[in-house]
């Protein structure tokens, strides 16, 4: 394909949909390859805590700190203090569930953060 531009000079176009083809393939390939709920898997393969599978559903803001005390105390692998991995991971639960999250989970969840504080001794 030949156009003509303003100064009269021909310029030559060339087809781009090949081009689209392949990039849509990879990027296809780049979505099943990376996992749909990043947060989850960090969730479940942290450094800093081996979490008691559920400990985020419990009804009880005592056992859920309690839970938390128990993983972040326990863990060899942690880089901060206990306290801070701890309350890092349950901050980080809540903030990842954003708008998805029950009103009264995120109420017993941050009674939760209020209960490990109580738990450690930092309030």
């Amino acid at each position: 394909m030949a156009r003509t531009t303003a100064s009269g000079a021909t310029k030559k176009t060339a087809r781009k949909t090949t081009a689209k083809k392949s990039s849509a393939r990879k990027t296809a390939k780049r979505k099943t390859a990376t996992p749909k709920r990043w947060s989850q898997h960090v969730t479940e393969e942290s450094d800093a805590l081996d979490l008691k599978q559920g400990v985020f559903t419990l009804h009880d803001p005592r056992k859920i700190a309690a839970s938390l005390k128990r993983s972040a105390e326990q863990s060899s692998r942690r880089k901060t203090g206990a306290y801070r991995s701890a309350l890092s991971m349950l901050t980080f639960y809540v903030n990842r569930a954003g708008k998805t999250l029950p009103k009264t989970q995120r109420e017993r969840l941050e009674r939760a953060k209020d209960e490990l504080k109580r738990q450690f001794g930092r309030e």
